[in-house]
């Protein structure tokens, strides 16, 4: 493919005086003597692409200067150029425009700047034709200055700027696609700077200090952000949790189609529910949405990743070894067990069944469940799946659980709280150590502060009853980004590339993303009653992650199903582009138990980990930037086909019928509750975001703690690695 370059020239000129110091001076007594001085310059971009791509946006620039006290056509060969480069104040960003010169046995330098910035009244035309100019002694700006001016670009010049766009190395028509690509990141990049400010849905709170409202800011209260933020305040450390989801109470569970079900990226004033889905190419992502993040809506597998995972890709302070008093903490801090002997779901005892028909007794295994189990709930009771069933505590945090009563509803609320989820433990005990929990508390930007050391942090405050954003800001010693892997990637990615906050970010940003494998594939059993409804959404699994088959790691779980799911098929099953996926599961329903004769396959694969995500923006007003995600199934393939292709053999083997979705078979589409990477942990900037401490390289202070510093895929449920490497970061920050 092509590398395409842009070039154009520019001519600017003004009062210019020798013995000014000051441009906004040396214009006056420009003005006054009658001076001037006139920079005809050429602009350079090599690789537009790349130009665009950098949050400093550099080019080259040479041209000729005339300036009568030193001479006309005077030539500059080299010299700096930037569009719209990031400055200390978050909200202003610079043009610059720098030649160095050398005549007559001296060498001189021209350093000049646009000031970008939303100030009152219309100025967006003087702002960006307006040139504040230096010309120093010596080969670079650091020389003493020896005069200066303003200069400026009238509307002929702006006109013959325009005609001087050009593509050198153009190929074909269709090249000349880059001018248009350049008009649309620079009018995108006005936008920003003067409408959104004025009008935008996303304006930030213009309000500027240094003051610091708490030891650390907590963005996210899932399994990395729920964690840091407790083992923080036990230390004494002022913190806050900035949480984007409500704090959900039982009664508010969504269970009918009209409830707050999703969570839109888009108009999060307006949709802000239980679940946020994200469609990209041949990927879907599902995500959690609350007080508690991910653990909303996970399937309460909390189990250790198997030691070959930190064979490689990792930072060499991370080891199974280093890790293991970490996963014992948190399996302690979710009161881990087993579903007890007694009360294995249909859907279990066919797991165990296909392992030892298929001749893989050895790899089933019992699942570590962040679930309390009453050992005398017996299937076989009357209304054994009633509410009344479940036998009231309270835990070790002070809080009111019950115990299961398999209804299924893991992944939607459990109306008996049965589940240790985030909100009844971890999150619990920082709020009684001080932390404080800000739920509908959308987070924008992270700038640092330069006043102290620390870090603003810009949200919109959602305001469901009235269906607005309310911009707010506070600012912290220390911010830890715990977003959820999709979200923590697009915030940094906006730091970066969209706000310049956060300019010196690694390149690997967005890098190595994994869906971690994740499949399912449903089953048909004529003759056999599954019930994928009863029990806990998983409870087992066979394990495979040797590469005892085709030389690739996998394993299958018994997946499960919420008892709500016919109306919620009814719903998925159209208006986008994963609905086939659901219409085969509607098509299964069976009547009164829902999906009865079902059995939903589940399992997870080590996938090659190498998809991108990027931020780009939309071609018209209002510009609007989105992260893409980049994937390819290429290398990733034979990992999930042999998942899937152990689905059929399993449900073969059991007298099962595997229907695998035309969306896998013909399109290769995914969808996975557990998106891992794109901040990972490394060595250096070179090949990470963050160390093994989760310290963001370049920016001290300033942390990831979530599934997005994980290198590669795990191959299963992700959620005790992700707490566990939390619980290390937490150790290493000091108040």
């Amino acid at each position: 493919m092509t590398t395409l370059s842009l070039t154009f020239k520019e001519t600017m000129s003004g009062y210019f005086a020798l013995g000014a110091s000051d441009p906004a001076e040396g214009a006056q007594q420009g003005k006054r003597e009658g001076t001037t001085l006139a920079m005809h310059a050429e602009v350079g971009i090599d690789d537009l692409d790349r130009f665009v791509a950098d949050p400093a946006h550099p080019g080259s620039l040479k041209g000729t200067i005339d300036f009568p006290p030193l001479g006309i056509g005077i030539a500059a060969s080299s010299g700096v150029f930037n569009l719209f480069k990031p400055t200390n104040a978050p909200d202003t960003t610079y043009m610059v425009y720098e030649l160095a010169i050398h005549h007559e046995g001296q060498d001189y330098y021209l350093a000049g700047h646009k000031q970008v910035r939303d100030d009152a009244g219309s100025d967006l035309w003087s702002d960006t034709t307006t040139l504040y100019t230096t010309l120093h002694e010596g080969k670079d700006k650091t020389g003493p200055v020896m005069g200066a001016g303003i200069l400026t670009l009238g509307i002929k010049q702006l006109a013959d700027l325009l005609s001087s766009i050009d593509v050198p190395n153009a190929e074909n028509p269709a090249d000349k696609a880059a001018i248009e690509k350049f008009g649309r990141f620079f009018a995108g990049k006005l936008w920003d700077s003067y409408l959104i400010p004025k009008f935008g849905p996303q304006a930030f709170d213009k309000s500027s200090e240094d003051t610091l409202h708490y030891d650390v800011i907590v963005i996210g209260s899932g399994f990395g952000g729920a964690v840091t933020a407790c083992r923080l305040a036990e230390k004494g450390m002022k913190v806050c949790i900035l949480e984007r989801g409500r704090r959900w109470e039982v009664k508010d569970y969504p269970r009918s189609p009209d409830d707050a079900w999703w969570w839109s990226h888009e108009e999060p004033a307006k949709c802000n529910g239980w679940i946020d889905m994200r469609f990209y190419r041949h990927m879907a992502v599902a995500q959690g949405c609350g007080v508690g993040g991910g653990s909303l809506i996970y399937a309460n597998i909390f189990v250790e990743a198997h030691p070959f995972v930190f064979d490689a890709g990792w930072p060499a302070e991370i080891t199974y070894e280093v890790l293991k008093p970490y996963y014992e903490k948190t399996g302690r801090m979710l009161n881990v067990q087993e579903v007890p002997d007694n009360q294995w779901p249909p859907k279990m005892k066919l797991m165990k069944e296909a392992a030892e028909r298929c001749g893989h007794r050895a790899r089933f295994r019992k699942m570590p469940l962040a679930v309390n189990f009453d050992p005398e709930f017996d299937y076989d009771k009357p209304d054994a799946f009633d509410d009344k069933q479940s036998k009231p505590f309270v835990n070790s945090f002070g809080l009111e659980q019950g115990t299961c009563i398999h209804c299924g509803n893991c992944d939607i609320g459990c109306r008996v709280k049965a589940r240790n989820t985030l909100d009844l433990n971890y999150i619990p005990l920082a709020e009684k150590h001080g932390a404080v929990v800000k739920p509908l508390h959308l987070v924008q930007r992270i700038t640092p502060l330069h006043g102290v050391s620390g870090y603003r942090v810009d949200f919109d405050v959602i305001d469901p009853d009235r269906q607005k954003l309310v911009p707010g800001h506070l600012n912290a010693r220390k911010v830890i980004v715990a977003a959820g892997t999709m979200g923590s990637n697009e915030l940094l990615l906006r730091c970066r590339d969209q706000y310049g906050t956060l300019p010196e970010l690694s390149a690997m940003l967005g890098e190595g993303w994994s869906s971690n494998g994740d499949f399912l594939t449903p089953a048909i059993y004529k003759d056999r009653r599954i019930s994928p409804t009863r029990g806990p959404t998983i409870t087992s699994a066979i394990d495979f992650l040797d590469g005892f088959f085709r030389k690739q790691r996998f394993w299958v779980q018994d997946g499960g199903f919420p008892d709500l799911i016919k109306d919620a098929l009814q719903d998925l099953s159209k208006d986008h582009a994963f609905g086939n996926f659901f219409s085969v599961l509607k098509s299964l329903d069976q009547g009164s138990d829902p999906l009865a004769a079902v059995m939903p396959w589940f399992g997870q694969a080590v996938d090659a980990s190498d998809g991108v995500l990027k931020l780009s923006r939309s071609w018209i007003p209002p510009f609007r930037h989105k992260m893409d995600l980049e994937w390819n199934i290429k290398k990733s393939e034979a990992a999930v086909q042999a998942l899937i292709d152990m689905h059929r053999t399993l449900s073969e083997a059991t007298g099962g019928v595997a229907t695998v979705p035309a969306t896998w078979d013909v399109l290769k589409d995914l969808i996975t509750p557990h998106p891992l990477g794109g901040c990972r942990m490394g060595s250096s900037i070179a090949d990470g975001v963050v160390d093994h401490k989760g310290e963001v390289f370049g920016y001290p202070g300033l942390y990831v703690a979530d599934g997005a510093i994980i290198p590669r895929a795990v191959g299963l449920n992700p959620s005790r690695t992700i707490a566990a490497l939390a619980e290390r970061i937490a150790d290493f920050i000091e108040a």
